[in-house]
Parts: structure tokens; C-alpha cells; sequence
């Protein structure tokens, strides 16, 4: 007898009829599965992972980081006496069972050629995130030299610890959760003592992210749909406070003008910082060209720019160098306002916001950009040659070439 229900011999059994003590199995198509997901699915998942990636990363960069601290300090104190087994000595009777796991899973990678890389043929690297903290918390006196404060490493690896066990396991992860997770890695990053290598992070944190997507979107590190908006991450305070150099181009630098009081940029030239600052000419007709764009009365426009431009002037006045604050005008069509804050160094940050026709510059895109180091690559042809730049450096050649067609305000 067929599972079906007819004889092997019999042409009218089929898995249609039912016979006495068996039962009918019901084909593919007549279960009703619905196997494709809809818009709604496709977003919800799409959600999940972006938030999951997000997560990964954060979590990879602590652990990395985590276990190469670990390394640095108990390795020198057990692999003398223990070699290659110093692990499974630190790790002692209170960490004999997954100290041996580790040992477990890195036999059956190697056996498996899941090692791709020489560096990790080490049961260090099969330790997980808990794992790795019970090594720095039973030898603690051992961290202490370098660490300041166990709690705060602590706390920061118990808020991480729900953000881990989602992503691990492949659920929803809330974005709550996931703000979280991200506050706390940074934090726990702080405290294990690596920086992240970028002066202008003092003004503009490094997300662990953009590190790695840098190059598929240049050197673009945020985008905000309105200036309003950048302000609340990122107040004039913080972008012009403590810089070097400051290169700003636009038609009347709203931005500094009006968000950065005069005695702050008294304090921030006398302190060393270089200021060039370019507006656009009141008298110029572009000046006209955009009242009507803007639909502003005539003359309006010109106006506030000729008090932007008084303003900086009365700064300038208070400076005992005079010559490191300059004020120049431009008559060409303004395409782009730009503040560029240590554009002359490899770390610079940049604001950019297009001109449209019709939205003031407090409602225009707002682009963050990050300078970088530039690289050397090697072509084809086995020559050394200068990495493709990002938008940090168009923007900036842009200046330079408004600034050499300008003309200085006395």
C-alpha cells in the first residue's frame, strides 16, 4: 500500500481517496501557504537588520577590543609558566567549563578550515563577551593599573549584555535598546582606553559605523534635513568651539553669524584660530536674484548681509592681529554655503548646505563631512598615486578658488 491510500497496482487508487487505516496527505498547493511577504514584511525585516547591523558592529568593536586588553594584561603573567594553555590557566576551576568549550569549538574549526586567519588559531578568540569580562573581573587587581573604575566597566557590559543576546539569536531589536547598546559601547570603548584616533571627534563623535561605510559614501558622515535639526546634534558651540581654522562661505553665514556670539569669536582668533570668512556682495545682483527667488522685498536680503558683514567687522576690530581675521566678498551666483572648521589639516569637519530655489538656508539639506588622511594606493601600472578624495576636499578647493576671486572688506 502507497502512502496515499491505493495499491501499487491499482490505476483509480490515488493520493486522493482515503482507504481503511491510512489518511490522505494533503499536497503543497492545498495547504494555502502564503510564502511571499509583502511590503509591510519586507520593511519590518529590513528594519530588523539595519538595527542588528548597527548592534554587530558595536558589539564586534567592544569584543575585539575587550580581548586584545585581556591579552595585553594576563598573558605576560601566565604564558611564561603555562605557554600555550595560559587561558585555561586564568581562566582557573571557576572557568574550567567553557574554558574547554572554547577548546572544543576551536578544534572543530581548525579540522573544519573555519580558521581563515593564523592570528586566531588561540582559544582567546573563542571566548565570548561574558566570558572575556569574568577573565578581567577575576584578576582584577591585575586591570586596576590600567583601569579606572570597575563598576562603570561593568554597568556598560551589563547594558550591552540584552543587545548581545538578541543579535546573537536573530530578534527584534527595539530602537531604545539599541540607543542603548550604542551609549554604552562607546562608553565601555572610553574607559578600555581607545580613542578614536580622530581630533575632530571632540566635537563630532565617530560613530563605530561610519568607520566602515566611509568609503561607499565618501566622506559624508551625516545628513539632516534642515539646519534646525543639525543644530540640535551639533550646536554652534561645538562645531566652532576649539578650532584652528575656520573657512566659511555663503551668502550672509547665518550659521556663525547669528549662533556664535561676537565675544566667543574674540576669544576663539586671540586664542590662535585663523578666520576667513567670504559673503556674498550685498550690492551684487545675485544679491536681487535671490530676494525674488525667496520672494523677500527688495533690499531685504542685502540688508541682513550688510549687518552680518558689520558685525564681523566690529569683531575683527577688538583682535590685536587684525590680518588672521579676514572678510572678503564675492559676486558670483552662490551655489553652496560651506563651513569648513581645520580644512588645512587631515581632520577637518565641514558643513555644507546647497541653495534652493525656494527654502532659506535655515530650511536647506545640511551635509557633515569628516576630511580624512589621504592615502596613497598603487595603480596598475605599479606607480604610488593619491587616493580618490572625498567631498571634504571639493568643497574645500571650492573655497579657495571663490576666495582668489574675491575682494577684501576694510
Amino acid at each position: 500500500m502507497l502512502p496515499g491510500g491505493g495499491d501499487q497496482g491499482d490505476p483509480g487508487g490515488g493520493i486522493g481517496e482515503a482507504s481503511t487505516g491510512t489518511a490522505a496527505l494533503a499536497l503543497p498547493l492545498e495547504i494555502g501557504a502564503e510564502l511571499d511577504w509583502g511590503a509591510d514584511e519586507w520593511a519590518e525585516v529590513r528594519t530588523r537588520a539595519r538595527r542588528a547591523g548597527r548592534a554587530y558592529v558595536w558589539l564586534n568593536l567592544v569584543e575585539q577590543r575587550l580581548r586584545a586588553v585581556v591579552n595585553a594584561v594576563l598573558r605576560p603573567i601566565y604564558e611564561p609558566v603555562h605557554g600555550d594553555e595560559w587561558v585555561v590557566a586564568a581562566a582557573g576551576p571557576a572557568g574550567h567549563e567553557w574554558v574547554q568549550r572554547a577548546a572544543a569549538v576551536r578544534e572543530v574549526s581548525r579540522r573544519k578550515g573555519f580558521l581563515l586567519d593564523p592570528a586566531d588559531d588561540n582559544i582567546l578568540s573563542f571566548l565570548t563577551l561574558p566570558q572575556l569580562r569574568e577573565l578581567a573581573v577575576q584578576h582584577w587587581p591585575c586591570f586596576e593599573p590600567y583601569l579606572d573604575d570597575r563598576r562603570e566597566l561593568e554597568l556598560a557590559l551589563d547594558e550591552l549584555e540584552v543587545a548581545r543576546h538578541v543579535v546573537s539569536r536573530n530578534r527584534a531589536l527595539t530602537r531604545t535598546v539599541l540607543d542603548q547598546a550604542e551609549r554604552a559601547a562607546a562608553r565601555l570603548l572610553d574607559v578600555l582606553g581607545s580613542g578614536p584616533g580622530y581630533p575632530s571627534a571632540e566635537r563630532l563623535p565617530v560613530d563605530a559605523v561610519e568607520e566602515l561605510v566611509a568609503d561607499r559614501y565618501a566622506d559624508v558622515v551625516g545628513v539632516y534635513p534642515d539646519r534646525v535639526r543639525l543644530q540640535r546634534q551639533l550646536p554652534a558651540e561645538d562645531l566652532f568651539g576649539s578650532a584652528r581654522r575656520l573657512d566659511a562661505v555663503g551668502i550672509g553665514l547665518n550659521l556663525l553669524v547669528q549662533n556664535y556670539s561676537g565675544k566667543r569669536l574674540v576669544r576663539l582668533a586671540e586664542s590662535g584660530c585663523r578666520v576667513r570668512l567670504l559673503f556674498l556682495n550685498p550690492a551684487s545682483s545675485a544679491v536681487r536674484r535671490r530676494e525674488r527667488e525667496l520672494g523677500l522685498g527688495r533690499g531685504e536680503l542685502s540688508r541682513s548681509v550688510e549687518m552680518n558683514i558689520m558685525h564681523m567687522r566690529r569683531v575683527r576690530a577688538r583682535l590685536r592681529d587684525t590680518a588672521a581675521f579676514e572678510i572678503r566678498v564675492f559676486d558670483e551666483t552662490p551655489r553652496f554655503t560651506a563651513y569648513l572648521v581645520d580644512g588645512d589639516t587631515s581632520d577637518g569637519i565641514a558643513v555644507v548646505q546647497p541653495y534652493l530655489r525656494k527654502a532659506r538656508g535655515m530650511e536647506a539639506p545640511v551635509l557633515i563631512l569628516r576630511g580624512g588622511p589621504r592615502e596613497l594606493v598603487q595603480t596598475r601600472a605599479g606607480e604610488t598615486a593619491e587616493a580618490e578624495h572625498g567631498l571634504f576636499e571639493i568643497y574645500r578647493e571650492e573655497f579657495e578658488g571663490v576666495w582668489a576671486d574675491s575682494r577684501p572688506v576694510s
